[in-house]
C-alpha cells in the first residue's frame, strides 16, 4: 500500500520530468583510483551496452589477427587484432551510448507531454458532459 505522506501521484504520472534521476552507468565513486578501477572493472556488464561492443570488439579481433597471421608473423598479427579490437569496440561503444541518449530523451519528451495531453483529454471530457 502506497505511503499517505509520499508526494508522488498514484496514478505514475510525473509533473516534473527534470526530477527524474538520470541511469548509472556504473558504480558509485569511492575516490580511489584503484578501488574505482577494480569495482568498475567487475561490474562492466551494469553498464549499458559495454558487454555487446566488447564482444564485437573481440570477435572482430580474433577474425582480423587470424586472417593476419596466415601472411605476417605472430606479433604483427597480435597487433593488428588488438588494435582492431580496441576500434570496433570504441566504435561500436560509442554508436550503442548515443542510441540510448537518444531513446532516453524520447522517454523524456513523452512525459513532459504525456500531463499536458492528460489535461487536454480532461477538459475535452468536462465539456462533453
Amino acid at each position: 500500500m502506497p505511503d499517505s505522506k509520499s508526494s508522488a501521484p498514484l496514478s505514475g504520472v510525473v509533473d516534473d520530468p527534470a526530477n527524474i534521476p538520470p541511469p548509472r552507468l556504473g558504480p558509485p565513486s569511492t575516490g580511489n583510483l584503484v578501488t574505482d578501477s577494480f569495482r568498475s572493472a567487475f561490474r562492466i556488464g551494469e553498464v549499458p551496452c559495454a558487454r555487446n561492443s566488447l564482444l564485437a570488439g573481440i570477435a572482430s579481433g580474433v577474425g582480423i589477427g587470424f586472417i593476419r597471421g596466415m601472411s605476417a608473423h605472430p606479433i604483427v598479427a597480435g597487433s593488428w587484432g588488438v588494435f582492431t579490437w580496441a576500434l570496433v569496440s570504441a566504435t561500436s561503444f560509442h554508436f550503442c551510448t548515443k542510441k540510448f541518449e537518444n531513446q532516453q530523451q524520447l522517454t523524456r519528451l513523452a512525459i513532459e507531454k504525456l500531463p499536458k495531453q492528460l489535461r487536454l483529454k480532461e477538459k475535452e471530457d468536462d465539456k462533453e458532459t
